[in-house]
């Protein structure tokens, strides 16, 4: 593949221009971006070679989708109607039911990958992209049997280079799953940040006084509100459904505390110790 376009030259899209140069010198970047200044920054870093627009899409071999789930529905469908039969468009979204439905039916649905590369950190920007960002990382996809096989091959082979796993999954399960753990992490994270935000009005004493727990339960709060309120959005069924689990776990916890229940306290979590067990399963 000799023509990458990546759409959205952030964290995301920006890592992945970086691994695919790295392993695959001859090719052109090309960025798209709303955002001049991130292509101008993109071009700086040396993490895309050329600025482009979505007219060019016809020359495209592959192109990479790195963009807010809700820009990302809107422009689908016209990047679909730019590209050759013989280009793979790609995702990276973290809701997948209602990108697929968005094109569900349009004339080159067969050319487009719905995938979810669980990677990144809390920056963003063209500044974030670091190489190696995918490497270990798990990497869904869903209704692998709408893409056309021979270019299904082509975006399979490029996740197997960077030392990617791939899960397949439909995406309602997707959506659900995800919703319990990364959009509740990252909702709790925020919530911690503005409680404890609130509470202290000395900034200086919170970060006199924060460890290491602290920093890292909240490392998630930094993240884009740009990105994430659109995620929100898209899988509100589901991550509402896990709020309220979450409400009802605290407020037992908070009740035991109030009986002063403390064995049950000990034995919640001792129970949830377990988690170690399982995490230390997936490494």
């Amino acid at each position: 593949m000799r023509n990458i376009f990546v759409i959205g030259v952030g964290l995301i899209g920006g890592s992945f221009a970086l691994d695919i140069k790295k392993r695959n010198p001859e090719c052109t970047i090309y960025g798209i971006d709303k955002n001049d200044g991130h292509l101008d920054e993109a071009l700086q870093y040396h993490i895309i070679d050329e600025k482009a627009e979505i007219k060019d899409l016809n020359k495209a071999d592959l192109v990479i989708i790195a963009i807010a789930v809700d820009a990302a529905l809107d422009i689908l469908p016209s990047i679909l109607d730019h590209v050759s039969d013989n280009t793979i468009v790609f995702d990276a979204g973290s809701t997948k039911e209602d990108i697929c439905l968005k094109v569900k039916n349009h004339k080159r649905r067969r050319n487009f990958l719905a995938a979810h590369p669980i990677a990144g950190t809390e920056f963003s920007g063209p500044s974030a992209a670091i190489n190696g960002l995918f490497k270990n990382k798990t990497n869904i996809i869903c209704e692998v049997e709408e893409t056309a096989f021979k270019l299904q091959e082509k975006a399979l082979k490029l996740f197997s280079d960077l030392g990617m796993r791939i899960r397949y999954m439909n995406p309602k399960a997707h959506d659900k799953h995800i919703a319990y753990v990364s959009h509740l992490s990252h909702i709790s994270s925020f919530m911690l940040g503005k409680t404890v935000i609130e509470k202290e009005k000395n900034e200086r004493d919170i970060f006199d006084m924060a460890g290491s727990g602290f920093e890292s339960t909240v490392r998630l709060a930094k993240s884009s509100p740009a990105m994430w309120t659109p995620i929100f959005q898209q899988n509100k069924t589901n991550v509402i459904e896990t709020l309220d689990e979450y409400i009802n776990n605290l407020q037992h916890f908070k009740t035991l505390m109030e009986n002063n229940d403390f064995d049950a306290v000990f034995n919640e979590m001792e129970t949830t110790n377990h988690i170690k067990d399982i995490l230390n399963g997936i490494e």
